[in-house]
């Protein structure tokens, strides 16, 4: 795979049936490990919250990229939306599969608690053409945050929920769609902040080492600096995923491949950089023959 391709890993809402019986069948140690950490079954439990959602995409995530590497395929920069940084630190080479598995499972149980404890904190998607250019128009007069710019006709915006319908008239008048989401926090925002004391401590406890593939941020539009640093902010800070799609394009890549399930960001990038070729994994190995 040339220097012009870029492999990119998912964040939550890729989950996809078939995970679970494809982490046993090739990684059992990281589905045994993701069980006793989390003291359940993350797959199982899979849409019950951000606790159970994040171990379980990253380690279907590890997987396809554990199928890319076996099928001799070397990309020339890695990116991660929100969760799948670690899998794209990972990948990198930065953090060993393990002790990524740690931090996710720390990071999962932290924004649950914190959404928790926040009480009405949830997530509003605004979909149509011009989003992302109108998404600071609907959540400026409503107290709400721009958490997520995905795509220009996709950005979600996070808040207290008691104000999304406020929210939603003022969608509808700039003509675009407005859809809640069920999440149970802000994610992506200021909301956040009571967790980033603790998993600051987690990403303290963890040996990170350079990463051999360079691995974009999504929350600085950069390849990372300070790993440690840039996943504590993005507990708070917005995911400029349709910046950082841009961005790698500008930076000479021509394609892009989605490690793990689903094929959200495959999606993503279609609609953000229709010039570029986007495939997921499941496409890219049978081009190759695998």
């Amino acid at each position: 795979m040339p220097s012009s391709t870029a492999v990119l890993f998912p964040g939550q809402g890729s989950q996809t049936p078939e995970m679970r019986q494809l982490v046993a069948e090739r990684r059992p140690e990281l589905l045994a490990l993701a069980l006793e950490l989390v003291g359940d079954d993350p797959f199982a439990r899979v849409d019950d919250g951000t606790r159970f959602a994040q171990p379980a995409i990253y380690c279907a995530s590890v997987v396809s990229w554990d199928q890319l590497t076996a099928a001799g395929i070397t990309p020339g920069a890695l990116a991660g939306h929100s969760l799948g940084e670690v899998a794209a630190l990972v990948a990198a080479g930065a953090l060993s599969a393990e002790d990524g598995l740690r931090l996710v499972v720390t990071r999962g149980r932290l924004m649950q608690e914190s959404g928790e404890r926040s009480g009405d904190g949830s997530m509003l998607a605004l979909l149509g053409n011009g989003a992302a250019d109108q998404a600071a128009r609907v959540a400026e007069p409503h107290g709400l945050t721009v958490a997520n710019d995905n795509a220009p006709n996709q950005v979600v915006l996070s808040g207290d929920a008691s104000d999304f319908d406020a929210a939603i008239a003022t969608a509808k008048e700039l003509g675009l769609r407005a859809l809640k989401l069920p999440v149970t926090g802000a994610f992506h925002s200021p909301a956040m902040a009571a967790a980033v004391p603790e998993l600051t401590a987690a990403l303290a406890a963890l040996d990170f080492r350079p990463p051999a593939i360079p691995v974009w941020s999504s929350i600085s539009v950069a390849p990372f600096d300070d790993p440690r640093a840039r996943l504590a902010d993005a507990l708070t800070l917005p995911v400029r995923w349709r910046e950082t799609i841009l961005a790698l394009q500008a930076s000479g890549v021509e394609r892009f491949v989605e490690a793990g399930p689903g094929k959200v960001l495959t999606g993503l990038v279609r609609r953000i950089a229709p010039d570029a070729t986007a495939v997921t994994a499941a496409q890219e190995l049978e081009g190759a023959g695998v």
